[in-house]
């Protein structure tokens, strides 16, 4: 039988505004990206070369969708999540699936699908930061842009070689941009919980997680490890580099070093006191990334900052060539 668990009283986060969690890069990367004139209708080119259903259906058709008779326990906390961060609940789904992951998806409605070994091994609470992350990738039209990723990464290999070859910097980029969302929507996490020890301790779960042993991690000793790993210099930091490139995802390591950073600037505090930004009330952001040139690869700035050019000839030729291929 699921255990009752009694939700405790939570600070709400009425209009809450994205811009209040997320990462200086990635700010900058979407804003770069949204200031290019079509790119939503070029992404929508895009999209319906493969078509959205078709999208959802990869994720859903060995997926059971949550609802109040369908593990109606995970439903009441996606329910108290979308709550304190006031949004609109979205669909949720439960996919068979051994590696601990969960992910938000989709251009009109995007929709969270949890892995279920995710669920076996997180608590009730570690399991709130997990859906407060994927709600905080929706609040931010993260959806939207990982949507692409995702047809990018799956079907790149698909299209004619030249089309391949021009897309693969955009690819690269956004696993880049993908990776700082990644930091961001650990913050909407945060705030969805509201506790640090669990929101770290979620993240354990997600580096190395052992079932039958849930509960067990120590975070303390985590945050040493996390801490050794931010300390590495020199060649390390190359391997680090190269270890990540590839990566949709930063480390759980690595993210646990972000959170705590972000606790330790004052925003969360802050927040939790009614101190956020709000909706319509987001500060400027340029188009440019000079503000967090240092967050990102020479090579994603120079994507980011010519990105009408790269938009214009690669994406519009990768659609285009995934429609032939379909055609064919």
């Amino acid at each position: 039988m699921t255990p009752v668990v009694v939700p405790r009283p939570r600070v709400r986060f009425p209009d809450i505004s994205s811009a209040a969690w997320e990462h200086t890069t990635d700010r900058a990367a979407l804003q770069a990206l949204r200031s290019i004139p079509g790119f939503d209708t070029v992404i929508r080119k895009v999209v319906g070369a493969v078509g959205e259903r078709n999208i959802k259906l990869i994720f859903t058709a060995q997926a059971l969708e949550v609802g109040p008779r369908q593990y109606g326990d995970i439903h009441d906390v996606l329910v108290d999540v979308s709550t304190t961060l006031d949004w609109p609940v979205p669909r949720l789904y439960v996919s068979q699936t051994p590696l601990a992951n969960a992910g938000a998806i989709g251009v009109d409605q995007p929709f969270i699908v949890l892995n279920s070994s995710l669920v076996e091994l997180t608590d009730p609470e570690q399991l709130r930061f997990v859906l407060g992350h994927e709600v905080g990738h929706i609040v931010s039209e993260h959806a939207l842009y990982r949507t692409l990723l995702f047809i990018l990464l799956r079907f790149s290999g698909t299209v004619v070689p030249g089309v391949e070859q021009a897309v693969a910097p955009i690819t690269l980029a956004l696993l880049e941009w993908h990776r700082k969302a990644e930091v961001s929507a650990d913050r909407a996490g945060l705030l969805a919980t509201q506790d640090l020890d669990t929101s770290v301790g979620s993240l354990g779960v997600m580096a190395g997680g052992i079932r039958g042993r849930e509960g067990t991690i120590d975070v303390g000793t985590l945050r040493d490890q996390a801490a050794t790993f931010d300390d590495s210099t020199g060649l390390d930091t190359f391997f680090k580099f190269m270890a990540t490139a590839g990566r949709t995802h930063p480390f759980p390591i690595v993210r646990v070093n972000e959170l705590d950073r972000y606790a330790s600037e004052g925003g969360y505090e802050r927040a939790l006191t009614g101190d956020y930004v709000r909706r319509g009330d987001e500060p400027p952001l340029g188009s440019n990334l000079s503000a967090a040139r240092a967050g990102f690869s020479d090579s994603a700035q120079k994507v980011f900052t010519n990105a009408d050019r790269y938009v214009g000839q690669a994406l519009v030729g990768f659609a285009e060539g995934i429609s032939r291929k379909i055609r064919g």
